[in-house]
């Protein structure tokens, strides 16, 4: 079996930086059960998560001190993942 070649392998196009980021986008607020998208911001690296989970629909689960654990299904499995608002895009509901 090969080895691996790290988490960032293969996130050239993925985690292209977009724009600057603006400082109110580190103090954004969620409330729990509230449903955001994973949008990775490649400038800021504390909290951030996996890039395999990038354009994911997610669920606030809870708030941990300035970050937020997101809550989803993947393969039949639930799983949860601590993240930063900075990585995080409030989704319009479809309501």
């Amino acid at each position: 079996m090969k080895g691996s070649k790290g988490k960032m392998h293969g996130t050239r196009r993925k985690l292209r930086k977009r724009k600057d980021i603006a400082p109110n986008q580190y103090l954004r607020d969620f409330s729990v059960d509230e449903k955001v998208q994973i949008n990775i911001e490649p400038s800021s690296h504390r909290g951030m998560p996996s890039p395999r989970f990038q354009g994911k629909i997610v669920r606030i689960f809870e708030k941990e001190g300035d970050t937020y654990i997101v809550k989803f299904k993947e393969g039949g499995k639930e799983k949860k993942i601590k993240t930063k608002p900075v990585h995080l895009k409030k989704i319009e509901s479809e309501d």
